[in-house]
């Protein structure tokens, strides 16, 4: 049975928007920033779900979570990444000194206090948290943040010294997070459909039209990258690095012709041995296998949610994963002859992987995917040269050496990284001449 939440009224659709969080991640404070926003235009009710995002996490096999593990490239990505976001969203954010803090008091005092209070109280703590850096498990800090969002002083002295007795609530409340496959927050979920990330949001606005991500493209059609977008000419490069073994390598490049044109740049295409970078930077060679079972499973149904909303065919392949060093190889030669046969090629070879199911440690696979494009096929035979061997490792430490820590990765002005095909449409901002104040 499920708990009993605020505002349970069922909107004009019939059903809620789900928004779980924990006051100790930054990212669930920026949706928590426009929750309200997207339940209105979606015309539903908005539903806060504390958890103890501790709990979820030992609760899914993932011990203190992903941040204890991340390597000091994909960590120091994620801190300027979180400050992005603040910034695209208008959204304050200051880490404090002491993150993480233990959110367990802050928890079950919210869990005390009448439901009415719920809204200003969680704006409440998370701007004591995440906009004046102050230290959320001292219960006079609490207080004052409480009372600063009109929460009377009987409401509050009610809340705190009966904290601990939802210790309870708050434990059956992660478990029925854990239950429902939330792995991390922000999570949102309506209809049945669970959606992770403050990135996400225009997929959550979709779910309320009436979108279900794992069934086909949104109710308005495939929504291509770059149709919409401002064109312009800018004089900011783009490189990027990828390898087509990777499904978001394959994902994030079907759509780079169309950042290109709008854009109006020709990129830098490096063709990467992704498993060497990871042996070479001390990270698990396939992280998708590493996840916790709720947090993998999730991951695999986003790919086929982003070839959904792009309106790109995926399935994945019989033989996995492949060695794609040949591949990659070719991916090299053609990228020499200039972007648009590089991106042809790399675009073929993913497609032959990623949509067609092909083995691309067969060179009769190689062959027809060249044919297909009226490249040479005397490239394979180049593909076992010294000089073509020696350009992808070149390639690879270069990689490395710019901080790339996974693919896609995209790098503008040889300065601002981007990792992901989830994160395009920043890039074409920097392309256009934003310049993060958080790098």
């Amino acid at each position: 049975m499920r708990l009993p939440h605020v505002n349970t009224g069922s909107g004009r659709l019939g059903f809620v928007l789900e928004l779980w969080f924990d006051f100790s991640c930054p990212y669930a404070y920026l949706a928590s920033r426009k929750a309200a926003q997207i339940a209105r235009a979606g015309g539903v009710e908005l539903v806060w779900c504390p958890m103890l995002l501790g709990g979820v996490f030992r609760g899914i096999g993932a011990g203190e979570g992903p941040m204890a593990t991340l390597g000091h490239a994909k960590a120091a990505h994620n801190a300027h990444d979180m400050l992005r976001w603040a910034e695209l969203l208008g959204v304050p954010l200051r880490v404090p000194a002491a993150h993480p803090m233990r959110t367990v008091r802050a928890l079950r005092t919210l869990l005390a206090l009448p439901h009415s209070r719920w809204p200003a109280a969680i704006d409440a703590i998370y701007c004591a948290y995440w906009q004046r850096a102050e230290d959320i498990t001292r219960d006079d800090v609490i207080a004052n943040a409480l009372r600063g969002a009109g929460v009377s002083d009987a409401d509050i002295t009610t809340a705190l010294d009966t904290a601990d007795e939802h210790k309870d609530e708050l434990r059956r409340r992660t478990d029925e997070a854990i239950a429902r496959g939330v792995f991390g927050a922000p999570a949102w979920i309506t209809r049945d459909i669970l959606v992770w990330g403050q990135d996400r949001m225009p997929w959550v606005d979709a779910v309320l039209a009436g979108w279900n991500p794992d069934d086909g493209p949104p109710p308005t059609g495939p929504r291509p990258f770059g149709e919409s977008v401002q064109r312009f000419s800018s004089p900011a490069t783009l490189d990027v690095y990828f390898d087509v073994a990777s499904p978001f390598s394959y994902l994030g490049l079907t759509q780079l012709p169309a950042l290109a044109r709008a854009a109006g740049i020709v990129p830098r295409l490096y063709p990467i041995l992704l498993g060497a970078l990871f042996r070479d930077i001390g990270q698990v060679n396939w992280p998708l296998m590493a996840m916790p079972p709720p947090k993998a499973h999730y991951f695999r149904r986003e790919m086929d949610r982003w070839a959904h909303w792009w309106g790109v065919p995926l399935r994945m392949p019989t033989k996995f994963p492949q060695r794609t060093m040949t591949a990659q190889r070719l991916c090299l030669l053609a990228a020499e002859q200039g972007f648009d046969t590089g991106v042809a090629l790399a675009n073929a070879l993913g497609h032959a992987l990623w949509a067609d199911d092909r083995d691309l440690e067969d060179d009769a696979t190689l062959h027809a995917v060249l044919d297909s494009l009226g490249l040479p096929a005397g490239w394979i035979e180049r593909t076992r040269d010294p000089a073509t061997k020696q350009a992808l490792v070149a390639n690879t430490a270069r990689a490395k050496d710019a901080g790339v820590f996974g693919v896609p990765t995209w790098i503008v002005d040889e300065k601002y990284l981007f990792w992901g095909q989830d994160r395009l449409e920043l890039v074409l901002r920097a392309l256009g001449g934003w310049r993060p104040v958080h790098g």
